[in-house]
């Protein structure tokens, strides 16, 4: 099964994400390009070769136009030195002018504006989104007010856009059929903010990461930034300590210090053996005729930033005739206490059940195949080594109907041919 594993021995951050995708080898004109439909002021990525502590990867820097204090993420919380020799450099600038609305901050609605005006699929604009709500409710908490309320602040800026963006971007790309993540360091000491000197991990931070494990004391300064930290928290499937895998490359994103350890965010691309192997998953259910339809959006986002595997809803028949629905939320035994939470305070229900359940998963491998329309990804599900189904991509085939101005149907007919 193709898996990508994060090692984050040293934190992670938006920007070595962005280092590490980008040195594990997704493209970066593919990168940029995408980037490039977000409807956002004017911005620049610059690629370096960078060595810390002998280990050379690639460092990602986010500026934007106008703001020449702009550093990012956390590369403020400290003075740096000096940087080992560059290998290489390459510099990508993006310079069209876009509308400009200027916010001093952003709510998770902007946000959402944002990326439904850019041309970005839909399974990338929803995966930036479960990113960006794992950071929006973890400040809600913090803060204690509505997440709709929260305005960010560093987390939220443009760079975060483009960092969480970029993420969800080389994620679709790479497409993995599983994702894993060691234990993320956090680090130690203070840090200053916009609230002012906070201990490290930053409470968001510690918010993000509630049920995953985690290490802190490597070095005294912020490992794990609240943007990196959601990463990993909307997209692994599993936390272990001692992952096996078969690597076929490693990617390094070097980080803006040069500390006592390697400042680098590890990723490989791996062969894992997970056919149809079973993993543990918790069934945290609820039945409920008594709350208002609206509300289950909400609801379902919440759950979501909590960084459950999946959720649905059911309609079911109640007791006394009354219809209701029946919400299914399949987590880990981790986020067993925010899912209780949610349910017992974002809904009406006055109980829920919980079983251990196990998922077979079958493999998968994706083919890009050329059509007369342009290219589709085909995704081919594996049983024993033998393929038993194979299915296009919407999103590839929407967007070549859209292009062509033709019935999603001839599409699909022309994949066969």
């Amino acid at each position: 099964m193709k898996t990508l594993i994060y090692d984050p021995f040293a934190g992670i951050s938006g920007d070595m994400h962005i280092g590490a995708m980008i040195d594990l080898g997704v493209p970066r004109e593919y990168l940029l390009d995408a980037l490039r439909s977000l409807p956002v002021e004017q911005w620049s990525i610059t690629f370096e070769k960078e060595q810390r502590k002998g280990i050379t990867g690639t460092r990602a820097l986010v500026s934007i136009a106008g703001d020449p204090e702009h550093a990012h993420e956390h590369a403020h919380h400290e003075h740096h030195e000096h940087h080992e020799h560059h290998e290489h450099r390459e510099h990508h600038e993006h310079h069209e002018h876009h509308e400009h609305h200027e916010h001093e901050h952003r709510t998770i609605g902007d946000i959402r504006k944002i990326f439904a005006a850019s041309s970005l699929s839909e399974q990338v604009q929803e995966l930036a989104m479960r990113i960006f709500t794992v950071v929006a409710a973890a400040e809600a908490k913090v803060h204690d007010k509505p997440i709709d309320q929260v305005h960010f602040h560093e987390v939220g800026a443009l760079d975060s856009i483009l960092d969480i963006a970029a993420a969800a971007i080389a994620l679709d790309y790479l497409k993995p059929e599983r994702i894993i993540s060691t234990p993320v360091e956090l680090g130690g000491g203070f840090v200053d903010c916009a609230h002012g000197r906070i201990p490290v991990p930053a409470p968001a931070t510690v918010e993000i990461l509630t049920g995953r494990p985690v290490k802190t004391g490597a070095v005294q300064c912020e490992t794990a930034t609240p943007t990196g930290a959601a990463i990993l928290a909307a997209v692994v499937d599993e936390f272990t300590s001692s992952p096996v895998f078969t690597a076929e490359r490693v990617g390094y994103g070097v980080g803006t210090r040069d500390t006592k350890i390697p400042n680098v965010l590890r990723v490989y691309w791996a062969e894992t053996e997970d056919d149809q192997e079973s993993v543990e998953a918790l069934m945290i259910e609820c039945t409920i005729d008594d709350m208002n339809p609206e509300f289950y959006p909400a609801v379902q986002e919440q759950l979501w930033a909590a960084g459950v595997k999946d959720l649905w809803m059911t309609p079911v028949m109640m007791k006394k005739g009354r219809p209701g629905t029946l919400l299914s939320v399949m987590t880990t035994s981790g986020q067993r206490a925010a899912v209780r939470e949610i349910l017992f305070t974002q809904t009406t229900t006055a109980g829920v059940r919980e079983y251990e359940v196990k998922q077979y998963m079958l493999e998968r491998t994706f083919e890009k195949v050329e059509t007369r329309y342009g290219e589709v990804t085909v995704k081919r599900l594996m049983y024993q080594g033998r393929e038993v189904s194979a299915k296009p991509e919407y999103e590839d085939v929407r967007r070549l109907a859209q292009k062509h101005q033709l019935p999603v149907k001839v599409i699909y007919e022309a994949i066969g041919r």
